[in-house]
């Protein structure tokens, strides 16, 4: 077909060509779907838009449908509950939920709570709780269910009625530190593992770091499973999230991974309430059409949600499309004045727009137009969509909920700009609140704010337990119960590293070494989780590729360039390595899965996560910090670390403050190791704490990418490795004397101003800073201890130092404030200088850049100097 034969085909701008053509093609595709069925309708279309697609056409499908549902009514499975029971649990959770916020802000006024979010999304959760989230048990695996976290007040309320939770907890809502001095139990603001360890399994507070780690749980269970290691079938990963929430990078960042593996096990959940904090999320826009090309475009299944039972009659009316037509036309910010205002004012400036909308609300009262439920708040209708999202095979699904934020608060907060700031209501409000929902209180016990619970043997009662009995339990619950792992001895995997004999490496490389040989031990080999972001290869892991394998749930479809090597690529459905690509904050989230998963799971897993330092926790800081909330346990490697090491980078590269990060980490045990042996005895008493001990740390380790010779390490020095420093040894005899600190690449540096020292008559003890944070934690708990009468405790940094006055130095390859930081627990009457690496890398030699920093030999032998002078 030639350009011109096509134009005839083509409609002016803003306008039909052909009406009558137009009109022929339509009832042509009405008659293939009425005789043929959609099956073939859709093959049709499939084979027409293949041609379409011809550059000389240069067609593609509108991602965005209509504004209606996506199940139509007559696909909707039958509902299998009580729906007028399930719709009073729907309201008491409702309101226990807000007399828990507004209690606590009317007798506190400064404790805040959200009340507006559960509001619009409990019956999301409800329809949840009651039919699909099914909790881990002996004869199930169970579901991983993500909370959207302004809504936690819902899920407290729900674990009330469950009798998980009392009265005396609800009312010290937020008030962690008071309620045991009441006998209760303070509830935490949002879902937060560690301040309430056995009831939630994910932290989804800081927004945007749940979406993603929902995507990497999804596709850690694949691993487990194909790996043959853990059976994760059958099981599903749900996320209930807000519609505000998807701005955020991490949120969208890893959708096409969720379709490219094919995760037909993860289901989302947005909230399209239309509002974020302060107002519209597209005011201008509609959000629905936006996130619903987005998922759609990353290959996702995407089921709209928009509006309730109510409705399908007036759909069925309109045979001009007018409603459809009236939906497309208004934007987001005009949906919410819609949602603010009552059924009058909806009844004047919505169905009053034209007469064919009109005619449509003729006979209803302005209470039933009022009444029309968005989507998100019709039992039936999210029944039907999340069946049919867990149907679904081949792609992940998430399901798009239009519905009202405040929903029932009326005019104190539904659908209003204000509304996720509205934390109290006046009696008024409530009264109004209790009337909308049919609740069984009485004026006084609603103005009071009273918490409500039916009795155990009420009908709403039996139903509610019932449901999750069959669902295996209540949720969410975390369950930290898991079995030890034995851990090899450490001779058996690291003996070139503790008896190195001087044998030039960087620790990067002994890491790996390390590994690789961890990766061969029979018992714990399989349960290690190598993950890398990128340029494996730059760590020297490429050995790894046909030891291991990396992880594709597809396998190898095609034959590497560089198969003839040694160290060739190979991908495998049952490889170990996770490489994640570009992509940081997806790495840190699959190591979250992975360090977590004796908790989901009940099935501990170890991993070590190496990249570039800089790109740890400067990049990612918010999401170690929600895996140490979630009581992550395995290890962070920080390669090419330190701001002098990586020679040629430069500013973007060099990583001077890492270490400073990690130590405000409170279950973070961060180590800078200078040599093999150290990092050697490190490794191996973490994983002694995480999978024998099992404690609720984890660690974080920097490697050098130098090359230098490697002592042995001492037989006596693993204690101090462990504490943070050891003397390392002396150099020169006699007086004057001075004391050298150093800790990773730097201690080279400290050893050589030794030696340049004890040519000139100087004498030093030098000695290995394995950490910093450790010795400094070490001093403050020991400071504490006695300020609080429970008994004098040396700080080690005491024991390294006693009996000794003479000044010391100390360097680094970070920030000064690092070794500062142990100051206040040095013994009494010490003159200490920290050096270290202030201030923004440079591209240059790595003799260049400590020269710069002053933190090369030559300025530690100088500083030395200047204190005995």
């Amino acid at each position: 077909m030639t350009d011109q034969s096509l134009t005839r085909f083509l409609a002016p701008e803003g306008g039909d060509a052909d009406p009558a053509e137009t009109a022929e093609w339509r009832a042509a595709f009405q008659s293939l779907v009425a005789a043929e069925g959609p099956a073939r309708a859709r093959f049709i279309l499939d084979q027409l838009a293949a041609l379409a697609r011809d550059p000389h056409v240069a067609w593609s499908p509108e991602l965005a449908t209509p504004y209606v549902n996506t199940i139509p009514v007559d696909q909707q499975p039958a509902f299998p509950g009580d729906l007028a029971i399930e719709e009073k649990l729907a309201s008491l959770m409702r309101w226990n939920a807000l007399a828990m916020v507004a209690r606590a802000n009317t007798a506190y006024g400064e404790l805040g709570g959200h009340i507006a979010s559960y509001a619009s999304a409990a019956d999301l959760f409800e329809v949840g709780f009651n039919h699909f989230f099914r909790a881990r048990s002996e004869a199930q695996g169970g579901d991983l269910v993500f909370f959207q976290a302004h809504s936690a007040p819902g899920v407290y309320a729900r674990a009330f009625l469950e009798g998980r939770l009392t009265q005396a907890d609800l009312a010290h809502y937020r008030q962690e530190i008071t309620a045991p001095q009441h006998g209760a139990r303070g509830l935490s603001s949002y879902p937060h593992p560690w301040l309430m360890p056995d009831f939630w399994q994910f932290p989804t507070g800081s927004m945007g770091i749940g979406p993603i780690s929902s995507i990497y749980h999804a596709r850690f269970m694949r691993y487990l499973t194909h790996r043959r290691l853990l059976n994760c079938g059958g099981r599903k990963v749900w996320g209930v999230f807000g519609d505000g929430e998807m701005d955020e990078p991490e949120s969208m960042s890893a959708l096409t991974l969720a379709s490219r593996e094919r995760l037909d096990n993860l289901v989302w959940v947005v909230n399209c309430n239309l509002q974020r904090l302060d107002g519209p999320v597209r005011g201008n826009g509609r959000i629905v059409d936006e996130l619903e090309k987005l998922f759609r475009g990353a290959g996702w299944n995407v089921i709209k949600l928009l509006w309730g039972s109510d409705w399908d009659g007036l759909f069925a009316r309109d045979l001009t499309g007018a409603l459809a037509r009236a939906f497309a036309n208004t934007v987001d910010g005009q949906m919410q004045t819609f949602a603010a205002k009552d059924g009058r004012f909806n009844r004047d400036n919505f169905f009053g727009q034209n007469e064919e909308l009109a005619r449509l609300a003729q006979g209803m009262t302005d209470e039933q137009i009022d009444r029309l439920k968005r989507g998100g708040h019709d039992l039936v209708k999210i029944h039907a969509a999340y069946a049919a999202a867990s149907r679904h095979v081949g792609e992940p699904t998430v399901v798009l909920a239009h519905t009202k934020k405040g929903y029932g608060m009326g005019a104190a907060g539904q659908g209003r700009m204000t509304t996720h700031s509205q934390k109290k209501m006046d009696e008024a409000a409530v009264i109004e609140f209790r009337n909308r929902f049919n609740l069984p209180l009485s004026d006084e016990q609603a103005r009071g704010l009273e918490f409500f619970k039916p009795p155990a043997d009420s009908p709403e009662m039996r139903y509610l337990l019932e449901h999750r009995e069959r669902l295996g339990g209540s949720i969410p619950r975390r369950q930290a119960g898991a079995p030890a792992l034995q851990v090899p001895a450490l001779a058996s995997y690291a003996a070139f590293a503790t008896g190195a004999g001087g044998k030039e490496m960087s620790t990067t490389m002994a890491f790996v070494r390390l590994l690789g040989n961890l990766l061969k031990d029979e018992r714990l080999g399989p349960r290690i989780v190598p993950i890398v972001a990128d340029e494996a290869r730059t760590f020297g892991m490429a050995n790894l590729f046909k030891q291991v394998g990396i992880y594709s749930s597809v396998g190898q479809r095609y034959e590497p360039e560089d198969i003839g090597s040694v160290l060739s690529y190979r991908e495998a459905l049952d490889g170990q390595i996770l490489e994640e690509g570009i992509s940081e904050a997806g790495a840190i989230a699959s190591w979250t899965a992975a360090a977590t998963s004796y908790s989901v799971h009940g099935f501990p897993m170890l991993p070590f996560y190496i990249y570039y330092s800089m790109f740890g926790f400067q990049r990612v800081g918010d999401a170690i910090w929600a895996a140490a909330d979630q009581r992550a346990r395995g290890f962070l490697l920080g390669a090419t670390s330190g701001r002098t090491t990586l020679g040629g980078e430069g500013l973007q590269h060099q990583d001077g403050g890492s270490h400073l990060v990690a130590a405000t980490i409170p279950n973070c045990k961060a180590y800078d190791p200078a040599f093999a042996g150290e990092m050697a005895a490190i490794i191996d008493f973490g994983m002694r704490e995480m999978l024998v001990d099992q404690q609720d740390v984890f660690y974080y380790l920097t490697l050098m990418n130098e090359n230098y010779a490697q002592p042995d390490l001492p037989a006596d020095a693993q204690q101090g490795v462990v504490r943070g420093g050891y003397r390392f040894g002396a150099f020169g005899e006699g007086a004057p004397r001075v004391t050298l600190l150093g800790s990773g690449a730097i201690l080279t540096e400290v050893i050589k101003a030794a030696r340049q020292l004890a040519e000139e008559g100087v004498a030093s003890e030098v000695f290995s800073i394995t950490s910093w944070s450790e010795l400094a934690r070490d001093g403050l708990h020991c400071e504490q201890r006695a300020l609080r009468g429970e008994g004098h405790t040396e700080p080690w940094l005491h024991r390294l130092f006693a009996g000794s006055s003479v000044p010391m130095v100390a360097a680094s390859d970070y920030v000064r404030a690092l070794p500062e930081s142990i100051a206040p627990w040095l013994p009494p009457g010490r003159r200490y200088v920290a050096l270290g690496t202030d201030g923004f890398g440079r591209s240059d030699t790595r003799a260049a850049l400590r020269q710069l920093f002053g933190v090369d030999a030559a300025h530690i032998a100088w500083t030395a100097r200047r204190l005995l002078s």
